[in-house]
């Protein structure tokens, strides 16, 4: 290639920028002071105080049924069979997996009783939850636009139905930054149903950063192999070879900030530091095996299966204790449309115990008060059945966003208390509604945010996690 030609295929608009007087380092350092200015101050400070610290969010992929494990309506029983009320439906919008068909309804099979002192009634599927209860906050009055289930697990973790957005683990590290250096601020890890049964994919925005620094996307904890990718040494490169090759990598990439101006760049060396560091405290952080034999007891059979649900409950007590700030459990396979009688007690018994197990051990180790544990799906399930009711193997219920449950404890959370009613059938909210802004608004109020002031200027305008939405749940805080 002719030189004159090399010359102006370099000449990129970044390029040109970072040859001006001003560069787009100084314009970045600009934005960062306008993005202060829009947010009342600077990312990483608090707006008040907060009730927590950090946050462990218990996703449960695929919308488990509300109606049989924490919405208790024994008035649905005298209804079974029968055609569900047009003026229960109200024309809502339905799945084409039911729209125009029959709407039977489907009471529970399971029976529900009271737990703990404060009475509140769940399944029998969830007694090691039901154990918990003075601990919990049950929402039973959540509800959502969105009826398909990426939309909707997007919509939860990002504030928007469409990618692109950051999520919330990624808002928490930009707005509050770290509290270890040696771990990333943010970690995710996932696990699925025991019979591989739900098809329910794990998309990597459900992580992801967005439009924010890449620095604060969320780390994947993997069930296989490595328990972060690249995290070993290649063969023959020893821990001091590493460092040497980092220092002169750094160096070079010094020397191209330098000369561009670009950002990430600083982001690139900043987490090849994280890698390094990361290199040691993480494989001490996988070992569980230095754990009491009576704590991976509580945790249940599963714990020291790689890659179960029981297991990354107990690595995220772990992250805790060392000040992670977000961890992002995903749990796939409560998507039973078809299978409800057989495969929700294999969810429940999958779960049940490590989700109860991980409140109580935060609580023994002082550690509850200041993290806030949320367990909940995308949506809920619909009270009518999805199939032959009469086959008592092969039916299940729909997608149901109008009204669900969820739960919460811990970091600032009023226990053993219920927010919300839905009406005779769990179809739709009746009292006290939480929209997902609004529980996106709460979350972020526990962690000293006003989710109005934490914004990110992109493409021209201000962006938030809540959009133009959203408002705290002021009667469930302590």
């Amino acid at each position: 290639m002719h030189p004159i030609d090399q010359h102006n295929q370099a000449i990129t608009r970044r390029h040109f920028f970072g040859k001006t007087s001003v560069g787009i380092g100084s314009a970045a350092l600009a934005t960062l002071l306008n993005e202060g200015a829009s947010s009342a101050e600077l990312p990483g400070i608090s707006h008040f105080a907060p009730k927590a610290k950090r946050v462990i969010y218990m996703f449960q992929n695929g919308a488990p049924t509300h109606l049989d494990l924490f919405d208790h309506k024994p008035g649905m029983q005298k209804h079974r069979g029968t055609d569900l009320p047009d003026s229960v439906q109200q024309g809502q919008r339905l799945t084409t997996m039911t729209q125009g068909k029959d709407r039977k309804v489907l009471p529970t099979p399971w029976k529900f009783r009271p737990y703990g002192e404060s009475g509140i009634y769940m399944s029998e599927l969830v007694p090691h939850m039901g154990s918990i209860a003075d601990e919990l906050c049950l929402v039973r009055s959540m509800y959502s636009e969105a009826i398909n289930h990426a939309p909707a697990i997007t919509f939860l973790l990002t504030g928007s139905e469409m990618p692109g957005r950051p999520s919330i683990g990624s808002w928490l590290s930009y707005g509050l930054g770290s509290d270890n250096q040696d771990l990333p601020t943010f970690c995710a890890m996932t696990s699925r149903d025991r019979e591989a049964s739900c098809g329910q994919i794990f998309y990597e925005w459900y992580w992801g950063a967005g439009f924010l620094p890449t620095h604060h996307q969320g780390v994947k904890f993997r069930g296989v192999g490595d328990p972060v990718l690249y995290l070993s040494n290649p063969k023959g490169i020893d821990r001091g070879l590493r460092r040497n090759l980092l220092e002169q990598l750094s160096q070079l990439n010094h020397l191209k900030q330098q000369e561009v101006g670009d950002p990430e760049i600083l982001t690139r060396i900043s987490q090849y530091e994280m890698a390094y560091r990361m290199q040691a405290s993480v494989p001490e952080l996988a070992d569980i095996t230095t754990e009491p034999q009576h704590i991976l007891d509580m945790y249940g059979p599963d714990v020291m299966e790689r890659g179960t649900f029981a297991q990354n409950c107990l690595l995220a007590r772990r992250l805790a204790e060392k000040g992670v700030r977000f961890v992002q459990l995903m749990h796939a396979g409560w998507d039973q449309h078809n299978n409800l009688p057989t495969q929700l007690a294999v969810q429940a018994r999958d779960t049940d115990q490590p989700a109860a197990a991980l409140v109580k051990d935060l609580k023994q180790r002082g550690l509850l008060d200041d993290t806030l544990v949320i367990w909940g799906g995308e949506f809920g399930r619909t009270p009518f059945v999805q199939g032959d009711m009469n086959n008592q193997k092969q039916h299940g219920r729909d997608h149901h966003p109008y009204c669900f449950s969820l739960w919460m404890a811990g970091g600032g959370i009023k226990g053993g208390t219920t927010y919300g009613q839905s009406d005779d059938f769990g179809y739709n909210v009746a009292e006290n509604g939480v929209h997902v802004h609004d529980l996106q608004a709460t979350v972020l109020h526990l962690l000293g945010i006003n989710h109005e002031r934490l914004t990110y200027r992109f493409q021209g305008r201000e962006f938030r996690l809540t959009d133009v939405h959203g408002k705290v749940i002021k009667p469930i805080l302590v």
